[in-house]
């Protein structure tokens, strides 16, 4: 199979994994990434409730054998970063042994995010670890929902959702951002390689969530058709420019997006792992019919 010869993924035997802290609209369990080491799957995803009762309140992480059955390794509460929300983190082994933590934070009072790391010796001393502030967006842009990979040299890779602040009441709208770095810290933009397309099922936003070919670049990535279907996006897939590497700017290979059959239709946040035997598992933030948005997990068969 090639890259152009890729359809839309799908789950074979999905199995909840972590369920919606409540019943009803507004309690998400998702926007997770997860990452394989030593056999051990560690997966980190945040904890949302309504926006009366706080957004999203905590990042979890949690390790399983299986990459099914998790067991919760250590919490960060987003009070104390300050931050009114959080959105997706990225948990990750760095090359040097150590651990990292990604975390999308909400400034309060705003529509602006940023993107901080906690770096430690061990998943358990994360929410304890080094606080460094790696993307802080400005007056004009918000950032969050970083997708991060380290490759076989040592080089760091991100894609990052970016939400323009230009005008009061639009900031929903989403583009994806690539950026590069020697130590996952100091990061280089080098432009916006994803955005929406007018009058497609995403002409509001377009979110990188997985990389799951560096080469060639093969993604999956959320979007949406209107400000109304914020927190409702569909799954897609993008593919980059062959011969042209993770900064090549991404053409959508997707017509019509991969959605739950539920309530506000949410299929998305997905992330991917790559197994020992070649297959890909997958997690993604998926409707169900009381409005409430549980874990799931599957193998995604065909690819």
């Amino acid at each position: 199979m090639t890259v152009l010869d890729l359809g839309l993924p799908f789950l074979d035997e999905p199995r909840v994994v972590v369920p919606a802290p409540d019943a009803g609209p507004g309690n998400w369990s998702g926007a997770a990434s997860a990452v394989l080491v030593e056999g051990v799957t560690y997966l980190t995803y945040r904890v949302r409730r309504p926006l009366t009762e706080g957004r999203g309140v905590a990042v979890v992480v949690a390790a399983s054998v299986d990459g099914i059955s998790f067991e919760t390794v250590c919490e960060v509460e987003r009070d104390e970063f300050g931050a009114e929300s959080f959105e997706r983190p990225v948990v990750l082994r760095r090359p040097d042994g150590g651990w990292r933590l990604y975390l999308s934070c909400a400034t309060p009072d705003s529509k602006h995010w940023w993107v901080e790391a906690l770096d430690a010796d061990t998943v358990e001393d994360l929410p304890r670890g080094r606080r460094t502030l790696v993307l802080p967006g400005d007056d004009t842009v918000g950032v969050k929902d970083p997708v991060v990979h380290v490759d076989p040299d040592g080089g760091w890779h991100l894609w990052s959702c970016d939400h323009p602040l230009d005008e009061a009441g639009e900031e929903d709208r989403m583009t994806t951002s690539y950026h590069s770095s020697t130590d996952g810290l100091s990061w280089t933009r080098h432009g916006t390689v994803l955005a929406p397309r007018p009058g497609m099922w995403d002409a509001r936003g377009a979110r990188v969530t997985a990389v799951v070919s560096l080469d060639p670049l093969v993604v999956l990535y959320d979007g949406r058709p209107r400000k109304e279907d914020n927190w409702h996006e569909r799954c897609g897939v993008a593919v980059g420019e062959p011969g042209a590497g993770p900064a090549s700017v991404l053409t959508s290979r997707t017509t019509e997006p991969l959605a739950s059959r539920d309530s506000d239709g949410a299929w998305r946040y997905a992330a991917t792992v790559r197994l020992p035997d070649g297959r890909l598992r997958c997690y993604a933030e998926i409707a169900r019919p009381d409005g409430a948005h549980d874990l799931v997990t599957g193998l995604l068969s065909g690819w």
